[in-house]
């Protein structure tokens, strides 16, 4: 017998608490890579890409959010954050090589 609260069933309510975590974890895990990459790699003053790098990481927290429950199952939504996210992680790594060898 399948437990239920609310009549919703337990593997329904795992995978809202699954995506949530996605949205919030990996969705800001994705908006500090974009921040720190856009803050490399902008070709700006480095205050001007920092600020810049800041204020685009809310519009990608915003849609890494929206992605993760639009997403038909849970783990397309970890996967659609959390790829991302690591192409970013080395991106990064490598800009942050190239500047200060």
């Amino acid at each position: 017998m399948k437990r239920t609260a609310a009549g919703l069933p337990l593997s329904y309510r795992l995978a809202v608490i699954s995506r949530s975590l996605a949205a919030l974890l990996g969705g800001y895990l994705l908006a500090s890579m974009v921040s720190i990459c856009v803050a490399l790699l902008a070709p700006m003053p480095q205050v001007d890409a920092t600020l810049t790098g800041l204020l685009l990481s809310f519009v990608f927290y915003l849609l890494a959010f929206v992605w993760c429950f639009a997403c038909r199952s849970a783990w397309r939504a970890w996967l659609g954050v959390l790829l991302p996210s690591l192409v970013l992680a080395m991106v990064n790594g490598l800009a942050y090589w190239m500047k200060n060898p």
